[in-house]
């Protein structure tokens, strides 16, 4: 965050505890890094603040820092408030999951955190299919983790070829060579277009369900799921 006392940053909610009578602690994801806030009297009937710092909900926030790690939330918009989230168990619980596990990630690039956060909640509110949404999101959030990705050599550090077959090597992070393996080109491909771009861009590929379905495993694996 900035060393300036009074910030001004977009935010997505983490986690919030409960605090004394009327209070609640957020954990929150900017672009900027994770911050403790105190949200005061947020839990008082006719709070403004309320209603603007929801979970699934992008927003607008001001916070002033002082002493301690513990910021204060001064005022809060609500930017976008993700309905089809919280109606759909399937999609909220995915978007749980991604929050949480944004919430335990340390030593990572908060910009490119929030972008993939950011991306990831907004397609599931789009209704985008949620085998893509998890498949382009596991991928890479083990990307801003450090989890290096080898698709372009294979496990004997041959270039991979497109009329070859290969399966994944879970302890070598790369492809091994199999006759009967169930990567390919397209999957090659399109492993290569979820780690290099956006999450809209890549919705739009046509047919890519049963393509999806043989590299979802893998990115799953990289994250350890």
């Amino acid at each position: 965050m900035s060393t300036k006392s009074d910030t001004r940053t977009l935010a997505y909610v983490l986690r919030r505890t409960n605090y004394g009578e009327a209070d609640r602690i957020l954990n929150l994801l900017t672009p900027e890094g994770k911050i403790s806030a105190m949200a005061r009297g947020v839990r008082k009937e006719k709070s403004k603040l309320a209603s603007n710092i929801e979970m699934f909900c992008l927003i607008d926030l001001n916070v002033h820092e002082g002493k301690g790690n513990l910021a204060v939330v001064t005022s809060a918009k609500s930017l976008k408030f993700y309905q089809n989230i919280i109606t759909d168990y399937a999609r909220l619980n995915l978007a749980s999951v991604i929050l949480k596990k944004a919430n335990a990630a340390s030593d990572v690039n908060s910009k490119e955190l929030f972008d993939i956060v950011d991306q990831a909640l907004s397609a599931l509110n789009e209704k985008q299919s949620l085998e893509l949404v998890e498949t382009w999101f596991w991928f890479n959030f083990a990307k801003v983790n450090g989890e290096q990705i080898n698709l372009y050599r294979d496990t004997d550090g041959e270039k991979l070829k497109e009329d070859c077959r290969y399966f994944w090597d879970v302890a070598e992070s790369a492809l091994r060579p199999a006759e009967n393996g169930e990567i390919g080109a397209s999957e090659i491909k399109l492993m290569r277009l979820m780690l290099s771009s956006k999450l809209a861009l890549v919705s739009r590929v046509r047919d890519i369900g049963p393509v999806l379905g043989s590299i979802s495993y893998i990115a799953k694996a990289l994250n350890k799921l």
